[in-house]
């Protein structure tokens, strides 16, 4: 009995050749697996860093344009608000002015005005040289150019000179807005450029606090402070001959003729030349 159970005890513990050649097959298969991959070169890990920070920053400064933009446009949407208000209550006070006057039997005079648009009617032939060169301190060098200006002493005096070959008025707020929205042009660096945008403005005149198309209306309708920096951004119109063409160039206006101030009248002439 004790013989025959040593014996079982021998048969269990020898193993099979097919373990033995599968243990070394399987140290082969681990020591394929971690086999190392080849490294990265620092210099791509460099460029790769850098364009992920570079990436990284875009964004950044897209997010912040984008955040600027939009309040820049609140801000112009607010001031064009407020500039709406402005005009509509000075219309109002005029209407009121003029009401309470005939009430009590008087007249109303409204007040002299600051603005005027002007526009050259005629050519070069025998222009004296002083006609000539007040023409172009006005900057009017060819025919149907036109230019806003600020009335005072010195530019009625200059106007006076050159009366024969201009025609002058005092614009409405319909006139201005129609000049500059469909006949404005820049001068940048010389040159006659479209008003396309308003940050073609802002980079022009924002230093003096006109940063949109309606700060420039404003500012000029109105003339304020910086009227002279407005005006010269802009490039003299250049206008259509009115539908019908002009009555008789060499004599005044209220002797029926084109030359001379037409005062509110301009207005109904410039619906016909923009």
């Amino acid at each position: 009995m004790a013989d025959s159970a040593k014996k079982e005890v021998k048969k269990t513990t020898v193993t099979s050749p097919a373990k033995k050649d599968a243990a070394p097959a399987a140290k082969k298969v681990g020591k394929t697996t971690s086999k190392k991959l080849p490294a990265v070169p620092e210099s791509i890990l460099k460029n790769r860093r850098r364009r992920d920070a570079a990436k990284a920053a875009k964004l950044k400064s897209l997010v912040k344009k984008r955040a600027e933009k939009f309040k820049k446009r609140k801000l112009i949407f607010k001031r064009a608000e407020s500039y709406v208000k402005e005009y509509r209550s000075k219309e109002r006070d005029e209407i009121r002015l003029a009401r309470q006057a005939r009430n009590q039997g008087n007249y109303y005079v409204p007040a002299e005005a600051k603005l005027a648009f002007m526009m050259r009617i005629r050519g070069v032939n025998q222009v004296s040289p002083k006609v000539r060169k007040v023409l172009q301190l006005f900057r009017l060098r060819q025919i149907n150019n036109g230019v806003f200006m600020k009335l005072n002493k010195a530019t009625i005096n200059m106007m006076r000179i050159a009366e024969p070959y201009i025609t002058w008025g005092y614009p409405n707020l319909k006139s201005v807005r129609e000049l500059i929205y469909k006949r404005g042009f820049a001068k940048i660096k010389g040159q006659r450029i479209p008003i396309t945008s308003n940050e073609m403005i802002e980079r022009k005149l924002g230093k003096f606090g006109i940063i949109c198309i309606e700060d420039l209306i404003h500012e000029i309708f109105t003339v304020g402070p910086n009227f002279k920096y407005a005006s010269n951004f802009l490039w003299p119109f250049k206008l259509n001959t009115p539908t019908g063409g002009w009555r008789k160039k060499t004599n005044h206006y209220v002797e029926g003729g084109d030359f001379g101030c037409r005062e509110e009248k301009i207005n109904a002439l410039l619906r016909k030349m923009v």
